[in-house]
């Protein structure tokens, strides 16, 4: 009876003392927390060679889509076009904001528009090359967008991701590695309007709404997959290649769509790699394979169904994913292997012969 008692008597404090416990652990997970997000956002800039390759790969995309339609340009995007009814009512919105409705004010003047269609060309150069990254970089964005929103009818799903993602990079420093602005820096020095920590915190949050973006992206894509019955069945991957639009190269097609079970794997491994991808982010070697495997995915997109630009753009967000020092790494043993010079096996920089 009385060891009962005291056990009543000591149950109240064990469990303060329990429930004390648990509120320091979790003041204290809160407190690293916040330190290290801290740290990560203000800091430095992270990802900066991967914003570069994200700059340069949207650069070409930019350069490629404008060089393999000049020929077609007045009839894909000017007055040639005009029989689709979108000179008179554009079907996108963009068209009739003032700030993107420089290039269907002049979609029938074919002079004008050839000349703005250059200089939009000339802008997409300059950016892949890094040159007055803050002046081209907003010039460029509004050009674009007035330009691939004047015709709907030959956009895609890229276009949104494309232009999301330019407008993301204004507040972003892009040229930071890799480019003519980084090449002027290290001469001439560079004087910041912006505090460095401010400078850092906006970079890395534009990080931060690139991976929240490509993440919805992937992920909604995988779930809306999976509910429609070819993804289900195996054979979604087949349809498309059969077809005169997506099917670019018949030969290829039937090459790839000749054995059954390669079929089912690009259909069920599409949807599993997309849905996965945000968790396999979290640890090294699945970032690895989910890079490998979502990189291979939009090759095959690029290659079999004709989207080239649509897949390298997708590509081109997807490399932030890898560290700078990765990026650094691969660039030394690149510049070692041109000059011939041996690599320093602990820090994989080139030594001296």
């Amino acid at each position: 009876m009385n060891a009962a008692l005291d056990l009543l008597k000591r149950t109240p404090r064990a469990v303060g003392s329990l429930v004390a416990e648990v509120w320091r652990t979790v003041i204290g997970v809160i407190v690293r927390a916040y330190v290290w997000g801290e740290s990560w956002l203000l800091d430095s800039k992270k990802s900066q060679y991967g914003l570069a390759v994200t700059r340069i790969l949207f650069g070409l995309t930019g350069v490629g889509l404008l060089l393999t339609n000049f020929g077609t340009r007045l009839y894909t995007f000017g007055s040639g076009s005009a029989w689709n009814g979108e000179a008179q009512e554009p079907v996108s919105d963009f068209p009739k904001i003032w700030l993107f409705s420089l290039f269907d004010r002049v979609r029938l003047d074919d002079g004008l528009f050839t000349a703005l269609y250059l200089l939009l060309l000339a802008l997409a150069v300059a950016f892949t090359l890094g040159w007055r990254t803050k002046i081209v970089l907003p010039v460029y964005f509004v050009l674009w967008v007035s330009f691939i929103e004047m015709t709907d009818a030959v956009g895609d799903q890229g276009d949104n991701m494309y232009r999301i993602v330019l407008l993301l990079l204004l507040f972003a420093d892009p040229a930071s590695r890799w480019s003519l602005d980084a090449r002027r820096r290290r001469k001439k020095g560079f004087p910041t309007i912006l505090p460095r920590e401010i400078s850092n915190l906006l970079h890395n949050l534009v990080l931060v709404a690139m991976t929240a973006q490509v993440i919805f992206v992937y992920a909604s894509g995988g779930l809306y997959k999976a509910g429609g019955d070819p993804w289900k069945e195996g054979d979604a991957v087949y349809a498309p290649l059969m077809t005169e639009r997506f099917g670019t190269w018949p030969a290829l097609s039937d090459l790839v769509t000749a054995w059954g079970p390669a079929v089912t794997i690009a259909s069920w491994g599409s949807i599993i790699i997309q849905v996965a991808f945000p968790l396999m982010l979290l640890t090294r070697p699945t970032r690895i394979l989910a890079l490998i495997g979502i990189m291979s995915f939009h090759i095959g997109i690029g290659v079999l169904m004709g989207l080239p630009w649509f897949s390298l753009a997708m590509i081109g967000i997807d490399f932030i994913f890898i560290r700078d020092r990765t990026w650094r790494h691969m660039a030394d043993r690149i510049r070692a292997a041109y000059r011939r010079e041996p690599i320093d096996k602990e820090d994989g920089v080139p030594s001296p012969a």
